[in-house]
């Protein structure tokens, strides 16, 4: 590696200014001269995975848990692999940097027809699809490394959206002449005129209501506004909730929490307090269909105030240039003195359905990790049964929720558990899986192995694709996966790394497996049998709902 200054260097000290310690993704011939920049690198460490999909999956887990992620393919065949990663990062507001390496400039000039491009002589196509999933795009040259790196980064962090930048192996290799200085990060604009009139606005409908409720989501988390609303929940009592997307974004041990909120689907108390109250506040709220129960919400715009990262909306009325922090602070100053006409119904938070002794069923399953949890877990539930079932959970205090139910990629959430993982060592990180999902990325359970990490995994063995069979065709093949012996795939991917891997398929025998975990020094493997249909009731309303949308008119 050259001993001078150069853009390698300069983009690997931003990435570490901005927060990010690890370096997510798989070698090749176009980035393997920027790796080693990356391996000598002082505060950034390089993080191999299996494939590149789980790359940026990982990448996406460890930016729910740090301010950014990045992630490092190579041109063409390794970027097109990570895409669908990204498209779920775009789609559900997580800063993962998509740093490419590319044939060296001056080839790209002469349009030679190198390995891994279409072999036309036009090295933009795989850019010019990446924009369609990224909010900034930079092809890098020594010349304009330095401007567009800060530009991509900045904006990557302003927009909580992945940036894409393509780095040829010569131009990471020229010199710069000095190091960056820090880096000026993008500001939302506040309008004072514009906050003025919303808080007017805001007033005028709160002082008329007899009963307010408030529903968050995930954007509230994404745009920083997390601690602001636990304050605010904590001196107003006004009854909460989250969708499932944004689970967590709330304290679930407080008081004035009514449980998740999934529309029609909800629990009938839940769905009471928050749609039945005269003004309703949403916080970072996105209404899509899987967590709607197929937009069955009954919450009408002329009941609603809608903070959104950027601006807030009273009723019909916008108010634009009014930052989410912002508009969230000024909501909990103007309810400190009219909460006290409001009422506050008696409530609490729904419990979970009872179960079975004779039989493990998602009821006893459901019931056992609601015990199992502790204050401060990551728990990370893929889509489908898992996310369903844990929707009903209640979590501890400071548990952090992923979940992703909007891009809904099946496999996601064992790459993201170990990226997850990797940002939060110390923390225990507790993975729901099905069996189906899990074939579509359980190479990157050899990764955790590899790098000595400690998650509990929880493996649903319900024969197949059962969020498919709930939806359509339950006996079909197509929702038929292959067999595998679950219990012994860790053990062939543990070689001289310890591990338990155990198989329940009794309420007993989970409770004792639960029981042996304790303070777990090694990574726990639990394949859990599960009754091939069973699934939880938010799943069967909201299978329900989509196989309405997707039927012929």
């Amino acid at each position: 590696m050259s001993k001078n200054y150069t853009v390698a260097d300069y983009l690997l000290d931003r990435l570490a200014q901005i927060g990010i310690r690890h370096f997510f993704g798989v070698p090749g011939d176009y980035n393997l001269q920027f790796l080693d920049h990356v391996i000598d690198h002082q505060q950034i460490t390089w993080v191999g995975c299996a494939n590149e999909l789980n790359a940026a999956y990982a990448a996406d887990g460890y930016a729910r848990c740090k301010p950014a992620a990045a992630l490092l393919t190579t041109f063409g065949v390794g970027e097109l692999s990570a895409i669908n990663g990204i498209a779920g990062s775009y789609a559900e507001y997580l800063p993962v940097i998509h740093i490419v390496g590319a044939p060296a400039l001056r080839a790209q000039r002469a349009g030679d027809l190198l390995h891994h491009s279409l072999g036309d002589g036009d090295f933009g196509h795989f850019a010019r699809m990446a924009k369609e999933v990224t909010v900034a795009q930079a092809s890098l040259t020594a010349s304009n490394a330095e401007a567009e790196i800060d530009r991509v980064l900045t904006t990557a962090l302003f927009e909580r959206r992945p940036v894409y930048l393509l780095l040829p192996s010569d131009v990471a290799e020229a010199s710069l002449a000095s190091r960056p200085a820090p880096l000026i990060l993008r500001q939302p604009n506040l309008s004072e005129y514009s906050l003025q009139a919303f808080i007017v606005a805001a007033r005028e409908k709160l002082q008329a209501a007899k009963r307010v409720s408030l529903l968050a989501d995930f954007l509230a988390e994404r745009f920083g506004a997390g601690s602001a609303l636990e304050n605010w929940m904590n001196e107003v009592n006004i009854p909460h909730s989250t969708l499932l997307l944004g689970k967590g974004v709330l304290d679930e041990s407080h008081a004035c929490f009514t449980g998740t909120y999934a529309a029609a689907a909800s629990d009938p108390q839940t769905k009471q307090l928050i749609e039945d109250a005269d003004v309703i506040i949403n916080v970072g709220v996105r209404f899509t269909d899987t967590i709607t129960a197929g937009f069955s919400h009954n919450l009408p715009s002329q009941k609603c105030i809608d903070i959104q990262p950027f601006e807030c909306r009273v009723g019909q009325q916008v108010f634009s240039q009014i930052p989410m922090c912002d508009a969230v602070k000024a909501l909990h100053q103007l309810t400190l003195p009219l909460a006290r006409f409001w009422s506050l119904p008696t409530f609490k938070c729904p419990s979970l359905p009872d179960s079975s002794e004779s039989c493990l069923d998602q009821h006893g399953f459901w019931q056992q990790i609601q015990s199992f949890l502790q204050p401060g877990d990551i728990l990370i539930a893929e889509q489908g049964t898992s996310c369903f079932g844990a929707a009903a959970l209640t979590l501890p205090r400071g548990c952090q929720f992923i979940v992703q139910s909007l891009w809904g990629s099946i496999g996601y959430t064992l790459p993201a558990a170990f990226g997850a993982q990797t940002a939060e060592p110390l923390r225990r990180v507790v993975l729901l899986i099905g069996d189906g999902a899990a074939q579509l990325t359980a190479q990157e359970l050899g990764t955790m192995l590899r790098d000595g990490q400690k998650p509990v995994i929880f493996l649903l063995n319900n024969d197949g694709y059962t969020v498919e069979r709930a939806i359509h065709g339950p006996e079909q093949r197509y929702n038929d996966i292959a067999q595998w012996d679950w219990t012994r795939l860790p053990q062939a991917m543990a070689i001289d790394h310890q591990m338990t891997s155990l198989r329940v398929s009794s309420p007993e025998q989970l409770r004792q497996a639960l029981a042996g975990i304790g303070d777990h020094q090694q990574l726990v493997f639990i394949e859990v049998v599960l009754p091939k249909m069973d699934i939880p009731e938010l799943l069967d309303t909201v299978s329900k709902a989509i196989q309405s949308r997707n039927a012929a008119a």
